[in-house]
């Protein structure tokens, strides 16, 4: 899966979760403060993208952006391809 695909899981995964329009959603948007999501919306987002791309997300600190998830994810997939 490249980057961008990644991307555009990530950002449907959450327009479906937070009701945003997936078209508003981008590398550079805040999860909590753009799209005003609480700690439930983050939690639900976090776990949906765990089931649907078969990785852990441990912590939340320090994902703040989509980008940042975005990023987190790709290094978790890559990872696992190298066991």
């Amino acid at each position: 899966m490249t980057k961008e695909e990644l991307f555009e899981k990530v950002r449907d995964i959450i327009a479906d979760q937070t009701g945003e329009d997936a078209d508003k959603i981008s590398m550079d948007t805040d999860i909590k403060n753009d799209l005003d999501a609480d700690s439930l919306d983050v939690f639900e987002v976090m776990n949906e993208i765990e089931d649907q791309l078969d990785v852990k997300i441990e912590v939340e600190e320090g994902l703040n952006t989509v980008g940042d998830l975005v990023n987190f994810v790709d290094k978790q997939l890559s990872a696992s391809k190298g066991e």
